[in-house]
């Protein structure tokens, strides 16, 4: 299903927002150059990204609109946690939001970051397994679209205009390797 993207009111720059603040760090290097960085902080809390798997080969993707790029994007369940949740309790309560489903069997794989460079954000990659139907109300502005794909075809996920988001992708492979048996996470 595509849908008409949301129609921009307005943009403006703001100095804060609810989730991100900017700071400048001043470094000094080994070598002794100096630089000012900007960088992006988070609220801390931290953040989860989801491999929902149906079955033994099929997982549940996502469609939703991406302000960042102006378009809707299709990847892997996500968000940010909670006060005092676990990275495992804020990813089933993700999961009954965005796809309808909880999950019995919740595994951390990793930790990714966005943009290392200048973002502090870290998300827990979560491989959730053992779905169950249950739905919780989100805070999304419209109801997602859960796309199922096979895992076996990930190769050709990646020639999908729709995809692009690097935690998604990464997450995918990461856990097609982790169900292969060819990566253990580290505890």
């Amino acid at each position: 299903m595509r849908r008409k993207p949301p129609v921009v009111l307005a943009t403006r720059p703001i100095e804060q927002s609810r989730f991100l603040r900017a700071e400048q760090v001043d470094l000094e290097f080994s070598n002794g150059e100096r630089r000012t960085h900007e960088r992006l902080r988070t609220s801390g809390l931290g953040a989860v990204i989801m491999v929902a798997m149906r079955d033994e080969d099929t997982v549940l993707l996502i469609r939703e609109y991406a302000t960042g790029l102006g378009s809707y994007e299709l990847g892997l369940p996500k968000g940010r946690l909670d006060p005092g949740e676990t990275a495992e309790q804020g990813a089933n309560r993700e999961l009954k939001e965005e796809i309808g489903f909880g999950a019995r069997d919740l595994l951390i794989l990793t930790r990714l970051s966005a943009s290392p460079t200048y973002m502090s954000a870290m998300a827990h990659v979560v491989l959730a397994r053992d779905l169950y139907p249950e739905r919780l109300q989100g805070d999304e502005p419209e109801e997602l679209e859960v796309v199922p794909w096979k895992l076996s075809e990930l190769h050709t996920l990646l020639q999908e205009p729709e995809v692009s988001e690097g935690r998604s992708i990464a997450a995918l492979f990461i856990a097609r390797e982790f169900l292969a048996g060819r990566f253990r996470p580290t505890p």
